[in-house]
């Protein structure tokens, strides 16, 4: 059952993905290493989060994506990994708090997006592509997947990736 959604996602993906309008594809980073312990100032991913970056990879191999942006931490950027390899597309890094100049790259670029963001970042992005319903990702979710479509208005789906 698990594999069978996993292709229908991925199915649905790329028909959003082909449908001629840019879609950006948001997603917080996967589990970091000190999860439920001491935090840390720059932690990577824990187990969980490397299997989770490895789904998010098999989920969006698909997805025609042609830019991956990352922030400047190591967790969104292992998050991002699996995905930029599978798909030959380097990881961009930018400053989690330097969404206005994300939104003017995007703006700029042809071709599906991926976001790896904070759960305090992602909000604020889907927020200044214009879409109007508010969004608010927990401090222990990591499976959210936003999906932002912008034909002819700013659209969102929110879905969850295992």
């Amino acid at each position: 059952m698990r594999c069978t959604l996993l292709l229908v996602l991925t199915c649905a993906f790329a028909a959003i993905a082909t449908a001629g309008a840019q879609t950006i594809f948001l997603v917080r980073h996967a589990e970091r290493a000190d999860a439920g312990g001491v935090a840390q100032t720059d932690p990577g991913l824990s187990k969980e989060g490397h299997e989770r970056a490895a789904a998010l990879a098999r989920t969006l191999q698909d997805a025609k994506i042609v830019a991956i942006y990352a922030t400047e931490y190591s967790r969104t950027q292992e998050t991002a990994q699996p995905l930029a390899e599978k798909i030959g597309v380097r990881a961009t890094i930018i400053p989690a708090k330097g969404i206005i100049a994300l939104i003017a790259k995007l703006k700029n670029l042809t071709g599906n997006v991926l976001i790896v963001g904070h759960s305090n970042t992602l909000p604020e992005i889907v927020k200044a592509l214009g879409v109007s319903s508010p969004i608010t990702i927990g401090e222990l979710e990591y499976d959210n997947l936003l999906v932002v479509v912008g034909d002819p208005l700013p659209r969102i789906l929110q879905l969850h990736y295992r």
